[in-house]
């Protein structure tokens, strides 16, 4: 029987190519990754931090594979010698219209079995004299590591288990013949697969269509600009500080974060690309940004969200708004103190009405599983995630019934 091809070297496809390997030992497993590394996109550009499952809605996916997917990546961490730094976070909320917003994210980690604190201004000053905040949830679970170690140590336990990564093989068609896919790159390579798992992060979409496959959703990709902040008097934070974020939209907000690595970064925004991997300004991609003209699901995204879209190009290329944003969490941050430090691009799903999809998406279909949809916290939950999707593949393989999402968690 043809062996299992998973598509996609990020954490996500090297994780279920991982747990795979587990639950169907002796299978040929090869993973086609299109970039000359792995971790290339999503999960080698981040802000590094191991979620608690704060924000999200009790019984959602994320939800039910964040908070036990963060223990597994702690754990994992720790096993593998890898930096992890369980220091916990705040959530800080700086005017009276936050308070319930925040209140409602203290509900949410609750149900979701997070550790967490309600604190005022005078614990906020005590725990970060240099942030200012009314009020703060002190999230006790949250870690910083880095992801893009993390993506390499699968890799490398993949290659120990005999499975085959291939580097600089993107895929440019799948033809399904009788029971068999066929999957071929541009190097002209033809691989026989009873299974292929998409896990192509921000080509997922693409993907499932040559699979013959109409996704529901299309991918948004937003470049996430970071800056890196000087620590000083004044500047110094010891946590992740995150505000109360915009609860219409699926993103974080713009926080500080510290890195296992003695750097601290701001960021990230959310800028609309014109290139799945627009990691700069002039990354444009004509033909892509036709493809969503013509799209009207793309065109609903856009009239419902045009003034949210303004506000971050702006931000993005007006560096005093940037300030003005972080002196909101650091009063006395400087235009100095700031300086550009890279970008990253998030895989946003949107659905036919126009929707920004918030939780995880993965659909099962004839010979496949397509991950159509695994923003933050899939870094953090990649573990469970590639239990998941594996337990998928597996039933698509051979007929083992999946467990569904409260077994994974539970195993």
């Amino acid at each position: 029987m043809n062996g299992i091809v998973i598509i996609g070297g990020g954490i996500v496809g090297l994780a279920t190519a991982r747990a795979l390997g587990e639950v169907l030992p002796g299978v040929r497993l090869t993973v086609l990754e299109a970039e000359d590394r792995v971790g290339a996109h999503q999960s080698g550009h981040n802000s590094n931090v191991i979620h608690s499952g704060l924000y999200y809605p009790p019984g959602s996916l994320k939800a039910r594979l964040a908070r036990h997917g963060g223990e597994l990546m702690i754990r994992y961490c720790e096993e593998h010698g890898l930096p992890v730094d369980r220091r916990g976070k705040l959530v800080v909320a700086t005017a009276s219209s936050q308070l319930a917003p925040m209140a409602e994210l203290a509900r949410r980690g609750r149900a979701n079995g997070v550790t967490l604190r309600e604190i005022g201004e005078g614990e906020v000053r005590e725990l970060e004299p240099d942030v200012a905040g009314i009020a703060a949830l002190d999230i006790a679970d949250t870690a910083i590591t880095d992801f893009g170690a993390v993506t390499r140590s699968y890799a490398g336990e993949l290659a120990a288990r005999g499975v085959e990564l291939r580097l600089g093989a993107r895929v440019s068609g799948i033809d399904r013949r009788g029971e068999t896919s066929v999957v071929r790159t541009e190097r002209g390579e033809e691989l026989e697969a009873a299974v292929v798992v998409n896990c192509a992060g921000l080509f997922s979409d693409r993907v499932a269509r040559m699979c013959g496959v109409d996704p529901g959703v299309r991918v948004q990709p937003f470049r996430g600009e970071y800056s890196a902040l000087a620590q000083r008097p004044g500047t110094t934070v010891h946590r992740p500080i995150y505000p109360v974020p915009d609860p219409e939209l699926p993103f974080l907000g713009v926080h500080v974060t510290p890195g296992v690595d003695g750097t601290v970064h701001v960021g990230p925004n959310a800028v609309p690309a014109f290139s799945r991997t627009g990691y700069r300004w002039r990354d444009i991609d004509a033909a892509t940004i036709s493809a969503w003209w013509r799209d009207p699901g793309m065109r609903r995204l856009a009239r419902a969200y045009w003034r949210d879209g303004a506000r971050e190009v702006v931000r993005s290329l007006t560096k005093p708004m940037l300030v003005a944003d972080v002196r909101r969490l650091l009063p006395d941050v400087r235009s100095s103190d700031l300086r550009r430090a890279g970008a990253g691009v998030r895989a946003q799903a949107v659905d036919d009405a126009g929707r920004l999809v918030d939780d995880f998406v993965v659909r099962a279909t004839p010979g496949a599983v397509h991950v159509l949809n695994a923003p933050s916290p899939a870094a953090t939950s990649s573990l469970l995630i590639g239990r998941y999707v594996a337990g998928l593949a597996r039933e698509a393989y051979d007929g083992t019934p999946a467990p569904d999402a409260s077994a994974v968690v539970s195993s």
